[in-house]
């Protein structure tokens, strides 16, 4: 007795089809399970055997031969539970499955029902694509597999439930997602600006980042703001769209860190790893990739706090995702792509003691100190930075004032009316912001008076610019120009970017 039934497997962030055959034929009970499972996978016949007797169904006691196909395809995780339990019961005669307009996935518990199961969203959308008519997932992932538009979604609570199902006995309703799920919504910031006294310029460099999806570094003494400052960027950032949130759903989905009672990521990511991380934490990678933290910063910020701590080999790997906006992991079964375009906000001390620059505290450091310091951070990833500025400690006259400064509510209006602006610019193209531009997009978009490339002239010549920080200062500007609500960049957006480049 042979029976097939279709599932999915997850590649990267993508799903891809895997058949799951059945085989029941006379000899010596046995249960086995081949075409490269991981030890989830082979455990998996001890929680199927246990959830298929406990919800009052029969398997034979014969040989059983489960073939997940194709079988050079490395599987993994629990999400086979129930396509092999489905197999069992059809080769069994037990139920009936249409193989080519059913798909099953989701994990088993021992008494039959199905729990939460990881990347449900890539394989929605690979059923979707492949013609599927019916996705059969637990209860608990409907609202995620139903945001896929024009999927017959149907949740299963448990086995039985199922067979009934299968068997026209009893049929399962498919499930119908909540009004208002694609609706995004703006945070309740936890930090903001309004609390963080003086730091003018930082305020208004965050806010250059925030409009045109700019990286920017920090420096300052201890305790001049520099975390709080950063902590309060998400209280700025414009909204997601649709499509952004499915993005960042679908990587968070496939990390097994999407939370069950929330389908739809809607806030902007905010990563903050700690200076100890590896390279494979930070980038992505495993026998199996997965994505790492830049690409669970997708959309979003990575916040590196204490950056010249970090290790310069974990530094140096960030050198190709700032640039091309993706990370590609190569491994001798194959090689995966994970989206990485996040905003990278960092903070550092200017000098191992902290205290170089300031007008009142004496730094201890000897100047060969200095140097090894801040040459932990090195030329190529400094020139990746469009924003750097320097956080002075605030006085204590400051510090003493009980007025509020201006809210990230007012920012964040500025900052979401500069994105509107570039949403309208780049409609037909895959850009979102300014900071996304090449050099194509910078000559169509960045048009410059003689004015503005005398004065860039002026600063490259000077200051000896290499022809990405050029480019860099040029998208600076156009946001700031765009902030201002004006159609051609003007000299003060010009000097203002500099400023920025070359003032830390």
């Amino acid at each position: 007795m042979l029976a097939k039934v279709k599932t999915a497997s997850i590649l990267g962030l993508n799903g891809i089809a895997v058949e799951v055959e059945v085989d029941i034929r006379n000899g010596l009970p046995a249960f086995n399970i081949v075409g490269l499972p991981d030890k989830a996978v082979q455990e998996s016949k001890e929680r199927v055997i246990s959830a298929i007797k406990n919800s009052d169904a029969f398997i034979p006691t014969k040989k059983i031969i489960v073939n997940l196909a194709p079988a050079d395809l490395p599987k993994e995780g629990p999400s086979y539970d129930l396509p092999i339990a489905v197999g069992l019961l059809a080769a069994a005669g037990q139920v009936s499955v249409n193989f080519d307009k059913q798909l099953f996935v989701g994990e088993l518990a021992l008494d039959g029902s199905l729990r939460f199961t990881n990347g449900i969203l890539p394989v929605a959308d690979f059923a979707k694509k492949s013609g599927i008519e019916e996705l059969f997932v637990p209860m608990q992932n409907a609202n995620e597999a139903a945001l896929i538009p024009g999927l017959n979604v149907i949740p299963v609570k448990n086995i039985a439930q199922l067979v009934l199902h299968l068997r026209g006995e009893e049929k399962l309703e498919s499930f119908v997602s909540s009004p208002g799920t694609l609706d995004l919504e703006t945070e309740n910031p936890s930090s903001d600006l309004k609390y963080v006294k003086g730091q003018l310029q930082a305020k208004r460099a965050l806010e250059i980042a925030a409009a045109g999806g700019h990286n920017i570094l920090m420096s300052g003494t201890p305790g001049s703001g520099k975390t709080m400052l950063a902590r309060c960027m998400p209280s700025i950032l414009p909204q997601m769209t649709v499509t952004e949130s499915l993005d960042v759903t679908r990587i968070y989905s496939v990390a097994g860190i999407l939370p069950q009672n929330t389908p739809l990521i809607k806030i902007r990511p905010f990563r903050k790893p700690h200076h100890t991380i590896s390279n494979v934490a930070l980038v992505g990678g495993g026998r199996i990739p997965k994505p790492g933290e830049i690409s669970l910063a997708h959309r979003g910020v990575l916040f590196l706090d204490e950056f010249p701590e970090f290790s310069n080999q974990v530094l140096e790997t960030l050198r190709q995702p700032l640039e091309d906006r993706i990370v590609t992991i190569s491994r001798a079964a194959g090689t995966l792509t994970f989206p990485a375009n996040f905003m990278l906000v960092a903070a550092m001390n200017p000098c191992k003691c902290g205290w170089k620059g300031d007008p009142e505290k004496e730094c201890t450091c000897l100047p060969s100190q200095i140097q090894r310091y801040q040459k932990k951070i090195s030329g190529p990833i400094l020139d990746r930075i469009d924003l750097q500025v320097f956080v002075h400690r605030v006085k204590y006259d400051n510090l003493q004032k009980d007025d509020l400064a201006e809210s990230s509510a007012e920012v964040y209006k500025r900052v979401q009316s500069a994105r509107d602006i570039q949403a309208v610019r780049f409609k037909n193209s895959r850009i979102i912001c300014n900071g996304e531009m090449g050099t194509k997009e910078i000559g169509i978009y960045c048009k410059l008076s003689n004015g503005c490339k005398k004065l860039l002239r002026t600063a490259a010549e000077r200051f000896n610019l290499s022809a990405r920080a050029y480019f860099r200062i040029i998208k600076v500007s156009r946001t700031i120009a765009d902030l201002e609500s004006a159609e051609e960049i003007q000299e003060h957006h010009i000097s203002e970017a500099l400023q920025y480049r070359l003032g830390a």
